[in-house]
């Protein structure tokens, strides 16, 4: 919308159509504005941006994870269970 906008004033500004390159300058306003309305309220999760990560909880995990491989576990199967619960939080999480 702000591109035909864009391009609507450049044309009837051109042709001498001051009008219309004033409200077309207005529709690229509140596209604009609507725009920024959008990406505020839909936030970062609508975006597909993943969040940040908490150093403090993958510290923690990691640390649970070495005690529970130092007490007998398989490394790599504990690690392959983590990643299919960190898989099923997500695919719930984005069922909401």
């Amino acid at each position: 919308m702000c591109v035909l906008a864009i391009g609507g004033m450049i044309v009837a500004s051109v042709t001498d159509h001051n009008g219309v390159a004033i409200a077309t300058g207005l529709i690229a306003a509140v596209a604009i504005v609507c725009l920024i309305l959008v990406t505020a309220v839909a936030g970062p999760e609508a975006f597909g941006v993943r969040p940040p990560v908490d150093e403090a909880a993958a510290a923690d995990l990691e640390r649970r994870i070495d005690a529970l491989v130092a007490s007998g576990a398989d490394e790599a199967e504990l690690r392959s269970l983590v990643r299919a619960a960190g898989r099923m939080y997500r695919r719930s999480s984005a069922d909401r």
